[in-house]
């Protein structure tokens, strides 16, 4: 059977780099990332990280990265909490608003000057996130807001189903507090701000003086990172450090990854591995 893996033949004027399962897993670089992201920049190429993970706000996520080894700054960040709290400011700045969120999105929304209850009479729009202390009083409260009160509707920072560890272990991810209560209250979650909804995108594209044809999105999911980036047109590259297998891509979900790369450092075009001098 011949191999899936495909590898660029040019280099691209910016790339977005998902971060969990692309350019580390845990508290570790992936194999390549930091002298791929270093050669980037020398090149004087701008470079966009995205995470739909708000349990860390973009401060955080650039903390992270450059204690890491990649020096990052905030503005190169664009996560679930960057994205949430810029669609409320926008679309409802005035909305009372119930979080089921850990503290990294409490904060941006009160800092933002969204207002914040759990007094389920006066809530407008329930949020749901990847929430570790999720229990049965938050679901109670969101309940109560949409389906006694009749008055709240519900969005999600982030569709996914679980958030990977190393080893191959997982946590639930926000999709598991968006399903409870969409299934005790008979509601649809009206609004998605993760990947791969196009909102994430815009805001990376808005920042970014690049046609959108000499865009690489890269990671390492093929539902979210790479379908956001076929959705809007974008070519994409798929990594095979974190989610998704090289069966998978095999079997042709129909987004296909215009590269797929064994590791993000394979992004460079094989010339320039041997003027680089990079072995591995």
């Amino acid at each position: 059977m011949p191999s899936p893996l495909r590898r660029p033949d040019r280099w691209y004027g910016a790339y977005v780099f998902d971060l969990d399962g692309t350019v580390y897993l845990g508290d570790e670089l992936l194999p390549g990332a930091a002298r791929m992201v270093a050669e980037v920049r020398r090149r004087g190429v701008p470079v966009r990280f995205l995470s739909n993970n708000p349990t860390h706000d973009a401060a955080e996520h650039a903390a992270k990265l450059t204690r890491l080894g990649l020096p990052t700054t905030v503005g190169e960040i664009v996560n679930t909490v960057v994205t949430t709290t810029a669609w409320l400011t926008t679309h409802h700045p005035d909305a009372v608003v119930f979080a089921i969120a850990e503290e990294p999105l409490k904060r941006a929304l009160a800092a933002a000057g969204i207002r914040q209850s759990e007094d389920p009479a006066e809530v407008d729009i329930v949020i749901a996130s990847y929430d570790r202390t999720f229990d049965y009083r938050k679901l109670q409260i969101a309940f109560d807001a949409i389906w006694f009160h009749r008055r709240a509707f519900l969005i999600q920072t982030n569709p996914d189903r679980y958030c990977p560890f190393p080893g191959g272990r997982g946590e639930p991810d926000c999709a598991a507090i968006t399903a409870a209560i969409e299934a005790c209250t008979g509601t649809t979650c009206r609004v998605s701000l993760g990947k791969p909804s196009p909102l994430m995108l815009d805001a990376v594209l808005a920042g970014l003086d690049v046609p959108a044809s000499d865009v690489l999105v890269v990671g390492d999911r093929l539902h979210t990172d790479i379908a956001m980036a076929a959705q809007a047109g974008l070519d994409s590259a798929v990594v095979l450090t974190g989610e998704t297998s090289a069966a998978e891509v095999e079997a042709g979900p129909d987004e296909l990854p215009t590269w797929v790369l064994e590791r993000v450092d394979h992004l460079a075009p094989a010339p320039a591995w041997a003027e680089l001098g990079w072995t591995g």
